[in-house]
């Protein structure tokens, strides 16, 4: 199994525009993606409600590496990262085998 974690720093023009209404769009896309994307087991995305440097956080499990690999370039996925990419300013990511 495969665990992939991914932290977002909103970018200002975000932070500003409904930042709550953008992570409930962006948690329904990613969402649709398990039975979507073969190997997907889960995912999960919520806003950080700490006050550290990101604001968002996703967590994905795939059943290999393989099937994470397959996930970034999934056509789906790609779509997401475009809306993903205008909203944020920063990111962190680990993925782990375990």
């Amino acid at each position: 199994m495969v665990k992939h974690i991914v932290f977002w720093k909103l970018n200002e023009e975000a932070k500003k525009n409904n930042p709550q209404g953008l992570i409930e769009d962006l948690r329904g896309r990613f969402k649709a993606l398990v039975g979507l994307v073969e190997g997907l087991s889960s995912i999960e995305l919520g806003a950080n409600y700490n006050g550290n440097e990101f604001d968002v956080a996703l967590v994905c499990e795939f059943t290999s590496r393989e099937a994470e690999a397959a996930y970034q370039n999934h056509p789906a996925h790609l779509a997401i990262k475009e809306r993903v990419h205008q909203a944020v300013c920063g990111r962190a990511c680990v993925d782990y085998e375990y």
